[in-house]
């Protein structure tokens, strides 16, 4: 056999381990959904080996999605971190044979706290099966190892019904895109959604202002030394008439030649260009941008003061796109 049907193989038995699932749904996995969903404490997923790892990644999907969770390492629990659970939380234990002696052996502490146990287990017949609240059978009928030994569509298997549970529970808390991204203020939605035009705008002594009797020579000293492709143009009460890009400055040199640069600020500039709130989101100045196939946006402030200029660069710096 060679390495491509080797690897087509592996893929099919755990495609195949996933797909076998959705017929043994039932009334189990609805129960254990209620539990999660009612609970006023926090889901604690824990796992030995391959499924504390498959644990970690479900418990950082609950977290991400509305339902507070962590991982709880088994062993490290019975020397002290069993203080971490209470009574309002909810335990998911995962081990394919249901005879894990770490996960076992916190069974007494929670059936004597009264803490809820949902197990996902390959043997329902198992002593962590029969010892909760409700079992939730992840059995396969083969590991894609062909020594049948290594954790691999078991594996598969039980992190796909951790993503069930946590999309179940989203669909039932009614998470919204905005919730996903405030548990993510670094990720792109997460910056999409919560950044605004007002902490990405330059402002102060970074913002390029010229008056309008100023020189042609001035402005694009102005634009130049501001690095920004624009300079405001405003009057002598700093009240914004209009805008010169470095745009307006080829095609003003194409146009009149060396007699552009006799020529003011105020015969020049684009009057009335394109703005955008300092309230709005940066996605949205984005949008704008793309739209008129523009680089820069003028923030004005009150009483037709300029509060600021954000550029293009500012907002995919960001990673907004």
């Amino acid at each position: 056999m060679n390495i491509i049907e080797i690897a087509r193989k592996v893929l099919k038995t755990e495609a195949d381990a996933i797909a076998c699932m959705i017929d043994k749904l039932d009334s189990s996995f609805e129960k254990a959904i209620e539990f999660i969903y009612e609970s006023k404490g926090r889901v604690i997923v824990t796992g030995m080996g391959k499924s504390g790892i498959v644990g970690k990644k479900i418990a950082a999907t609950l977290a991400s999605t509305g339902t507070p969770a962590f991982f709880l390492h088994p062993a490290e629990a019975s020397h002290g971190d069993l203080g971490m659970v209470t009574s309002s939380d909810v335990i998911v234990a995962i081990s394919n044979s249901g005879e894990t002696a770490e996960l076992v052996g916190l069974i007494p502490f929670l059936k004597r706290f009264n803490v809820r146990l949902i197990s996902m287990t390959g043997n329902g017949l198992s002593t962590l099966s029969r010892s909760a609240d409700v079992n939730l059978d992840v059995s396969v009928k083969e590991e894609a190892c062909p020594l049948g030994i290594v954790p691999t569509a078991s594996t598969t298997a039980a992190m796909a019904m951790g993503d069930a549970i946590a999309v179940a529970l989203l669909i039932k808390r009614g998470f919204k895109e905005e919730d996903f991204a405030f548990f993510h203020p670094s990720g792109s939605l997460g910056k999409k959604l919560f950044i605004k035009v007002s902490d990405l705008m330059h402002t102060g002594s970074s913002l390029p202002v010229i008056a309008s009797d100023a020189s042609m020579t001035s402005a694009v000293m102005e634009i130049s030394s501001k690095r920004l492709g624009v300079t405001v143009v405003a009057d002598s009460m700093g009240k914004m008439l209009g805008v010169i890009t470095d745009g307006d400055v080829r095609r003003g040199i194409e146009k009149w030649g060396k007699n552009f640069f006799d020529m003011n600020a105020s015969e020049v500039m684009t009057r009335n260009p394109k703005t955008v709130s300092e309230d709005e989101l940066a996605a949205k100045a984005l949008a704008i941008m793309e739209k008129n196939s523009i680089t820069v946006l003028v923030v004005p402030g009150k009483e037709g003061l300029t509060a600021g200029i954000i550029h293009l660069h500012d907002i995919l710096r960001e990673g907004i796109v």
